[in-house]
């Protein structure tokens, strides 16, 4: 299988939050390092109090075609320490843990055989490393086939269930991931899935990753099994001309950080990590161009038309470019839902939908007041509402971050209880 099409993507994964700015190895964010989707060594994980994670498991959906076959290929960083003696930096006694990239891949694994039996592979990745690698398959009565597969990190450890962290570190699993392949058939997105198999989409278990779709939609034959929530074919953006490895932050933004820099900060980061110096000399080699590239662009979601901004005024609603010096749009004073106009002031229940995130999961059934009625550019409605049992309601009154939601029209029920009124004076008590 070729993973070409996922490759960028697949390095965002691996590299995210490898070393953060200000890119410096004596910056105490990047000594105390962290990362997504770290399989420590069975024997040291079980040691720990709390349980540290030493393997992940994932199940996914697929609808086996023509003498169907499997492709694997697993990713992680192993960190190996480094020791800097240039006189340049802060602190040349300090060590640093480099990045080595790791893979495992295992093809043409016959689906058909996988039925008939489980397969279990040893992964040795590196000559101190050694994972198991567990795949079932299961055929279901809608047709599909779920896919179960687990990695464990069964690396030993000369020091045992004593080891400390920065001892088991080295022989640890860095953002782990996996892609899979599929010759013969077609994977089925847990995210969005087909009416026919919304069931067995909902009885997959996942630990530690989650499967999304990849690659260039709509093929359904990769999927990438990450450690960090993705939605369905997640991509790069064009504009970035490489990795901050922080994709949650602006290449903007962190551009411009690190050219107000330090003379000696600078040359920390040039003499530090290999990857830290290739961020420096690509920042600094920008022209000005492509840092505006860099500043942000607004492109539709082909995905849901129906998010797209429309024009009235065309033939057929045709779609046009956002203009945002465009009127605004004044919000309607009521909204009918479930038969019942709600207005600010009124009560309602949240009941989000099945594709909200964990936040708005959380709050299912809670009780609320309309704060206000907004209306984006796209037409869309949504309430701004204060919790009743949010003991920072009255910020939320005054419209203050962190007390105040938002959800759409088909996320909340009315509620009826007190008058308008009453709950208006009890909201600002």
């Amino acid at each position: 299988m070729n993973f070409t099409s996922v490759e960028k993507i697949a390095a965002a994964v691996l590299y995210e939050g490898y070393i953060l700015y200000p890119y410096r190895s004596t910056a105490i964010k990047n000594r105390q390092r962290w990362n997504f989707g770290t399989l420590y060594p069975r024997i040291y994980a079980e040691a720990q109090c709390p349980q540290e994670p030493f393997r992940l498991v994932s199940e996914c959906l697929l609808v086996p075609g023509a003498n169907p076959s499997l492709d694997i290929k697993i990713s992680f960083l192993q960190l190996l320490p480094q020791r800097r003696t240039s006189s340049d930096l802060a602190d040349p006694s300090l060590d640093w843990d480099e990045a080595i990239e790791r893979t495992s891949d295992h093809c043409d694994l016959s689906l058909i055989r996988l039925l008939a039996a489980p397969l279990s592979l040893r992964v040795n990745p590196a000559p101190d490393l050694a994972a198991n690698l567990s795949i079932q398959a299961h055929g279901l009565t809608s047709g599909a086939c779920r896919l179960h597969l687990e990695l464990q990190n069964i690396s030993p450890l000369s020091s045992g269930t004593e080891a400390r962290r920065d001892e088991a570190l080295p022989q640890s699993f860095v953002s782990a991931h996996l892609l899979l392949g599929l010759t013969g058939g077609d994977f089925i997105s847990l995210l969005e899935p087909p009416s026919l198999y919304a069931a067995d989409a909902n009885a997959c278990t996942n630990t530690g990753v989650f499967p999304v779709l990849a690659g260039d939609e709509p093929d359904r034959s990769i999927v990438l099994l990450s450690p960090i929530i993705l939605y369905d074919y997640p991509k790069t953006s064009p504009e970035s001309a490489g990795d901050y490895f922080d994709g949650t932050e602006m290449d903007e933004m962190l551009a411009l950080r690190v050219l107000t820099l330090t003379d000696a900060e600078k040359n920390e980061m040039r003499n530090g990590d290999p990857r830290a110096r290739q961020i420096l000399e690509r920042t600094e080699a920008l022209t000005g161009e492509e840092m505006l590239k860099v500043h942000g662009i607004v492109r539709p979601d082909a995905r849901n038309p129906r998010r797209r901004p429309m024009n009235p005024d065309m033939p057929d609603g045709l779609v046009t470019d956002w203009n945002p010096f465009a009127e605004e749009k004044v919000p309607p004073e009521s909204v009918l839902v479930f038969g019942v106009n709600l207005r600010v002031g009124d009560r309602i229940r949240i009941s989000p939908r099945k594709s909200a995130d964990i936040m708005d999961l959380a709050l299912t059934g809670k009780l609320a007041i309309i704060e206000a009625i907004e209306q984006d550019f796209e037409g869309q409605i949504q309430f701004a509402v204060v919790f009743d049992d949010d003991p920072g309601r009255e910020f939320g009154m005054m419209r203050q971050p962190g007390h105040r939601f938002f959800f759409g029209t088909e996320e909340v029920e009315p509620y009826i209880g007190n008058g308008r009124d009453a709950l208006i004076e009890d909201a600002s008590a």
